[in-house]
């Protein structure tokens, strides 16, 4: 087995694939609509077949209450890994992202570099060196 899709709770969707497409630099995969629902996804442009990430619209109560604890408490909705948190930092924030943490070593060997997506979550960007 693997994993094709993950989903997270986003506030506005056209806000979400805005700062998901062109701040993060992901490509999008779906984006249809039925009725008043509309599933969309966006894919990493190094793995455009892989995982997909659905930018899922909190417009459920339990949904939304999870998004906002997760963001109080400033816990990451979603981790991606990249193999220069620096770089990718310095990329994204030039794009206009705001951090709410610049790239930290946490334990030798991990950085982490965490971010609000402007949609009511945290990203977090790790760079873990394997030995």
């Amino acid at each position: 087995m693997k994993i094709k899709l993950t989903s997270v709770y986003v506030d506005d969707q056209d806000k979400a694939l805005h700062f998901y497409t062109d701040v993060l630099g992901f490509t999008k995969k779906a984006d249809f609509s039925n009725g008043p629902y509309r599933w969309l996804t966006v894919a990493s442009p190094d793995d455009p077949d892989g995982t997909e990430l659905q930018l899922a619209l909190n417009d459920n109560p339990a949904a939304k209450a999870y998004q906002q604890a997760m963001f109080q408490q400033g816990q990451p909705a979603i981790m991606v890994h990249s193999e220069d948190v620096e770089a990718e930092y310095e990329r994204i924030k030039s794009r206009g992202a705001e951090f709410a943490m610049p790239p930290t070593e946490v334990m030798p060997g991990v950085t982490i570099a965490q971010l609000n997506d402007i949609c009511g979550n945290l990203v977090q960007i790790n760079t873990i060196a394997r030995r």
